[in-house]
């Protein structure tokens, strides 16, 4: 064997042990904890904190309701004109109220994400008042987007009528969506990720 084969046989293996050293290194794994802000958290503890401030928001209403003289879940009657029409204002059904209040507590956990990760993401270090003012916007936005751009004439053409509208005053549906909003100010601070890292 000559020179030149040997040194082309020498490379080849230099080659393969490259390779397999390569193989025999850890996989790269994402860095932690991280650095910066983290979507999946903020997802998670929003969700969760979310149905919390919905509990906060219904329990208001509850009170409210029994002040005025009303069923106590006249709201979760009034809401569920949405799939049942207007036959749900008059609803006794045990049943059926708990799946409303579920629905209820469901949407609230939906709706706690964008609250925890707007608070999380650009206003974790505002002051109090920041906060207040941010998350008092987002829930009026809500509330507006919520009954005046999609229900008002959504559950007319599916339903033939526009109950949650005209039947819940504007000031309750105001009141009760910046409850939420409120609950969420307050509970952010629980969903808050910290993570200590090792002493390196």
């Amino acid at each position: 064997m000559n020179r030149e084969a040997k040194q082309q046989e020498l490379q080849q293996l230099r080659t393969r042990v490259q390779a397999l050293e390569r193989e025999l290194q850890p996989p790269i794994s994402p860095e932690w904890p991280p650095r910066g802000f983290y979507l999946a958290y903020a997802v998670l503890t929003g969700f969760v904190l979310g149905g919390v401030a919905a509990m906060t928001s219904l329990l208001f209403n509850v009170i409210g309701s029994l002040i005025n003289g009303l069923h106590p879940l006249q709201l979760i009657r009034v809401y569920l004109t949405f799939p049942l029409g207007q036959q749900a204002e008059n609803l006794e059904s045990g049943l059926a109220l708990a799946v409303g209040c579920c629905l209820y507590v469901l949407t609230g956990m939906v709706l706690g994400i964008p609250f925890q990760w707007v608070l999380s993401r650009w206003f974790d270090s505002a002051t109090l008042k920041v906060r207040f003012a941010v998350v008092s916007a987002m829930a009026i936005a809500l509330w507006i987007f919520n009954f005046y751009c999609v229900l008002s004439w959504l559950q007319n053409v599916l339903f033939g009528g526009s109950w949650i509208v005209e039947d819940v005053p504007w000031w309750v549906a105001a009141l009760t969506h910046l409850v939420f909003g409120w609950s969420m100010l307050i509970l952010q601070p629980f969903g808050r990720f910290v993570a200590e890292r090792p002493n390196s």
